[in-house]
Order: structure tokens, then C-alpha cells, then sequence
């Protein structure tokens, strides 16, 4: 089938792409039973298994995890038995909405605005699922390669039901390339792929400095306030241009890939005006190339109701993102250390690990990736670029360990104007329409370029 020939199929399919959207953003599936019922997880798995069957998928089955949630899988093999094995992942779990208030549309019922479809998981990777799905019925029919699909259902939790699951199912999984479909373009219309991801460390720091609590009129000036030794603490975390500067992490390295423009970035990301953007490098040095500690959450009385009393203990969440060459669990040793160091007063300072997670750097140059960007290079009208990616994907890596001589590619629909993990996520449709074609046309024709 010619490229002429998939792009009308893909667009003749656009109307059934936003149908399958609307069906799957209409299912609450966040992993978190504490939050919604693991019923709608269920659901959403069911739906993912029905829907690769349509498409010619075999053994489309469940499959439970360590973190009892359940990974979609099955299989469908090409023309020829020898040609090469593509794995296809996305997942079907989603961020949970946040604050409802701040949503425009109904979080869980796909609405079109602007051109583009919102709702939570449209893009973060519901859309991505589709993606797959349109490319495979614009095909219409048996491909070159043989095809693998894993749809998980915690990924966002980062919980790694499905890092477990590959690791005691190696064959299973096995294949010559996989397609991480978990991240996207430069902006709209402009392909790329991601070839490095930063990993993640998350610490809770807590501070004890009283007993108990003490009126600040009468005890205040010279008994030690935990509150205030933990703002000190994290402000040393940060210089005045706004660098990270934990002691020990090297916070100078430099992006060579494509750019991401300040410009840009300042439309995406949309600070206040006269605030300024962080840092001494570029854009693209900053979130992916330098580690970045981020704030999550600081425990401490709220404004409204607090008390004139002095803080006895406080504690704030904190995650540092690691870059590429860089190692997560020392980075995590030496974060400790810098939060320890920085305690004034001989307050007491305990650190907390929740999480790490090791960057990840992808190869380039192989067979699938050189097919891969001449479809992208057709299938947008101009060529495919190289990204960073600032979030972490624990996968990456053990799919890296597990399967060292496949090729891992991470592309999908999702762009800045997204708002991924954010209120208001959305897609937009013409990433779906270009982003399949091009799948389409990578399946079509990856044999070829062994």
C-alpha cells in the first residue's frame, strides 16, 4: 500500500479514532483504589483486549502483576515468520484529574475545543493506544513484521507491576524493537524521537526540633523552629539564577540535541510576566541534561487556622531528576547527604527514599530506527528530530536489561500543548492522524531495512 494510499485510509479513520477516545476517556481508570474503584482499571483493560483482537491480535489476554494490576498481551504474526519482532506499549491507566475546578471540559468525557480533544488520558496515553489502533486498520490487513502489544495498568502510579512482569517473563516479551509509545513531538506537526529520559529520585525529609509545640510570643526568638530549619534546608537546593546545586551533582552539562526554543517554551509552559525561566543554560540544558529538584509537598499548618505557635517537626517531599550519565542511587546518596549537611541549629533531620529510578539513553542508528525516520520524514513532510524527555519511564531500563541487543524507540502524541498530568490534557487529532500514518508505514516496511 503506498503512502498516498495509508494516508486517506488514516484520515477515512479519524472518525473512529475519536469514537475509540471518547469510549476509553469515558473510563476512570486511575490506578489507585483509593481514589476510584479498580473496577474501572478492569474495564479499561477489557476494552484495550477487545480492541486488538479486532485487529487481528491472538491470545489478547490478562495478565496480573506484582502490583495487582493487569497487563494487556497478545500477538499476531506477520507474512514472514522470520521477519523481525515489534513490540507495541502504551497504557491504559491515567493520571487522576486533580483539581476538578480547574478543568474547562469534564475530566472523563472527551470534548472537542480549539481544534483539539481534551479530556484526562487523551494524550497521557490513551491516544497513543488509538494511535496504535489506527495504524493497524489503515494496514487492513497482514504486515511484514511479527507484532507483540503490552498495554499496562500502573504505569503512573510507578508502582512497576509490568518492570516485574517482564523480568519474570522475558520470552514473552521478547523483541527486536519496541515501541515505547509513552512520549512525543517537539510541538505539533514536528516529529521526533526521544532518546534520553532522566531518571528520578524521591526522598521525604522530615525536621524535629521541639517536643512539642510553643507560643511564639512567649518562646519565640530563641526556641528552634523546625519549619524554618527546613526552609533553610531547601533553600540551599537552589541558586539565585535558579540552578539545582545538590552538593556532589554536576549541574553543568549541556544538551547537543534539537533545541527547544525559550520562546517556546515560555508559550508552553506559561509562567507569570517578569518571572523568569530557570537557570544558567538553555532550555534544553535545564530539563534534560542538568538534575532538577522539584518541591512536591510541604507538611506544616495552612494559613487558614494556623496558630502563633512555634513548628515542633515539618516535612516536605521532594524529587530530584537525574540526567543521563549520571548514577540515580548516588545521586539519591548524595541528596541525602546535601539535606543532612544543610540542617541548622542541630535540628534532627531524617531522609526518607520512596523511589528511584536510573536515567535512560537510547540507541540510535539501528535498522528500526533508520526506518522509523524515514516514515516519520513521510508521513510529516519534514524530519524527525531528537529529544530529551525531563519525566522518567522505569520500563526503558528494564527493558534494556532484559532484551540488550533490541532496538527502543519512544515516540507517541504527546506534545507540550498537551498538559499531560495536568487539568485540561488534551490531543491534538492531527498527531494521532500523522503519528499513525507513520506507524503504519514503519510496520510496512522495517523488514526491508534488515
Amino acid at each position: 500500500m503506498t503512502a498516498v494510499e495509508l494516508r486517506r485510509r488514516v484520515a477515512d479513520l479519524m472518525g473512529q479514532a475519536r469514537s475509540d477516545l471518547a469510549e476509553l476517556v469515558a473510563i476512570p481508570s486511575v490506578a489507585d483504589p483509593r481514589q476510584f474503584p479498580p473496577e474501572e482499571c478492569a474495564r479499561a483493560a477489557r476494552w484495550v483486549a477487545d480492541a486488538f483482537t479486532s485487529v487481528g491480535f491472538t491470545g489478547m489476554g490478562l495478565h496480573e502483576t506484582a502490583d495487582g494490576s493487569s497487563a494487556v498481551y497478545g500477538e499476531r504474526p506477520g507474512t514472514d515468520r522470520d521477519a523481525p519482532t515489534v513490540l507495541l506499549y502504551a497504557h491504559y491507566d491515567v493520571q487522576p484529574p486533580l483539581d476538578a475546578a480547574a478543568w474547562r471540559t469534564p475530566p472523563f468525557e472527551l470534548t472537542e475545543a480549539g481544534g483539539r480533544w481534551y479530556g484526562r488520558g487523551t494524550a497521557d496515553c490513551k491516544g497513543n493506544i488509538v494511535m496504535h489502533l489506527t495504524a493497524l486498520r489503515a494496514l487492513d490487513g497482514p504486515v511484514p513484521v511479527n507484532l507483540k502489544v503490552v498495554v499496562e495498568g500502573s504505569e503512573e502510579q510507578g508502582t512497576g507491576g509490568l518492570e516485574d512482569f517482564v523480568v519474570h517473563h522475558p520470552d514473552l516479551l521478547r523483541a527486536d524493537t519496541i515501541l515505547v509509545c509513552d512520549t512525543g513531538n517537539a510541538a505539533v506537526g514536528l516529529p521526533a524521537a526521544t532518546v534520553t529520559l532522566r531518571g528520578m529520585v524521591n526522598v521525604v525529609v522530615t525536621v524535629e526540633a521541639l517536643a512539642g509545640e510553643l507560643h511564639s510570643g512567649m518562646f519565640g526568638g530563641a526556641a528552634p523552629d523546625a519549619l524554618a530549619a527546613l526552609v533553610h534546608i531547601l533553600a540551599t537546593l537552589r541558586d539565585q539564577a535558579g540552578n539545582t546545586t545538590v552538593t556532589g551533582l554536576d549541574h553543568t552539562q549541556t544538551w547537543t540535541g534539537e533545541p527547544y526554543p525559550a520562546d517556546r517554551f515560555r508559550a508552553d509552559a506559561g509562567p507569570r510576566d517578569g518571572v523568569a525561566l530557570l537557570g544558567d543554560g538553555t532550555v534544553s540544558d535545564m530539563i534534560w541534561a542538568r538534575p532538577a529538584l522539584t518541591i512536591l509537598g510541604i507538611d506544616c499548618p495552612p494559613v487558614v487556622g494556623s496558630a502563633a505557635a512555634i513548628q515542633p517537626r515539618a516535612r516536605a517531599r521532594l524529587n530530584l531528576r537525574v540526567p543521563p550519565g549520571t548514577d540515580a542511587v548516588k545521586a539519591q546518596d548524595a541528596l541525602i547527604a546535601h539535606l543532612q549537611a544543610a540542617a541548622p541549629w542541630g535540628v534532627h533531620v531524617t531522609v526518607e527514599s520512596e523511589a528511584v529510578g536510573q536515567p535512560f539513553e537510547a540507541r540510535t542508528g539501528g535498522p528500526a530506527y533508520r526506518a522509523l525516520s524515514s516514515a516519520m520524514d513521510e508521513a510529516f513532510g519534514r524530519p524527525m528530530t531528537t529529544l530529551g524527555q525531563g519525566g522518567s519511564i522505569p520500563l526503558c531500563n528494564v527493558f534494556a536489561d532484559t532484551y540488550p541487543d533490541a532496538e527502543i524507540i519512544l515516540m507517541g502524541v504527546e506534545e507540550p500543548q498537551a498538559l499531560i498530568h495536568a487539568p485540561n490534557e488534551s490531543v491534538d487529532p492531527r498527531e494521532i492522524a500523522d503519528m499513525a500514518l507513520a506507524e503504519a508505514l514503519f510496520l510496512q516496511r522495517y523488514s526491508g531495512g534488515r
